[in-house]
């Protein structure tokens, strides 16, 4: 199915949102094969009647959901699964102000904490591993943040994957990428990121005793100094 051909024309100054939504749409309805590189920009832009900066501001946004995979000198292609819950995560982040990202650092921490709980009990030899690279990771990088705080998302990935709940995986991905403009920028020197590094620790050395209490309070732990960087942040 031709993409540019599924897209009617979006009124005249649409806004990014519905531009991001309307390309949801078709990229989530299954008429599109996984992995199918997308159209140039200036080609959606033309169907849909928009300017090319906002299919350019909504395809970044679809790459933080994990709708589409950007590739630089490739193009921008359909990643090979999406959840059924990315659609509604659009609208939740259109309507996000300063009360919802502080309920949203809530859910996050909530969900963190069985996540760590079902990790110590689920997690199998390659998992860990996984975990432990990431780990080193973030210790190889204090002094590089953009590479730290890369790293201590793959390690929450890990450990979300690790539970084998679909949906758990789906909503701590989801409200991390609402989040993902503040988490970004809530480790901002190396002090905050060796105290990062230590509660990670903490949550490893747990999880790799098999512990789920212990595991589910070293992350509640984490959870509460990360709650507090990303209020501050938010609050700047």
């Amino acid at each position: 199915m031709a993409i540019s051909a599924a897209l009617d024309r979006l009124p005249s100054g649409s806004p990014v949102s519905a531009v991001a939504t309307r390309l949801l749409e078709l990229f989530t309805s299954g008429s599109i094969a996984p992995g199918t590189r997308l159209p140039p920009e200036r080609q959606l832009a033309a169907s849909l009647d928009v300017g090319r900066s906002a299919v350019r501001e909504a395809l970044a946004a679809l790459e933080v959901l994990g709708v589409v995979d950007v590739r630089p000198g490739s193009g921008t292609y359909l990643r090979s699964s999406t959840s059924e819950l990315l659609p509604q995560s659009l609208s939740w982040g259109i309507l996000i102000g300063q009360r919802s990202t502080t309920e949203l650092i809530e859910v996050r921490g909530a969900l963190e904490i069985y996540a760590a709980r079902l990790a110590a009990e689920r997690m199998d030899a390659d998992s860990a591993a996984e975990l432990d690279t990431h780990l080193q990771r973030m210790a190889e990088t204090l002094d590089d943040l953009p590479a730290f705080v890369e790293a201590d998302l793959q390690f929450h990935l890990v450990l979300a994957r690790a539970t084998g709940n679909s949906v758990l995986l789906d909503l701590l991905q989801i409200i991390r990428s609402l989040l993902r403009v503040w988490v970004d920028r809530a480790v901002e020197d190396v002090d905050h990121a060796r105290a990062a590094l230590a509660e990670h620790t903490a949550v490893r050395d747990a999880i790799a005793a098999g512990d789920g209490d212990a595991a589910a309070s070293a992350m509640a732990s984490h959870m509460l100094t990360a709650g507090r960087r990303l209020a501050n942040v938010q609050q700047a």
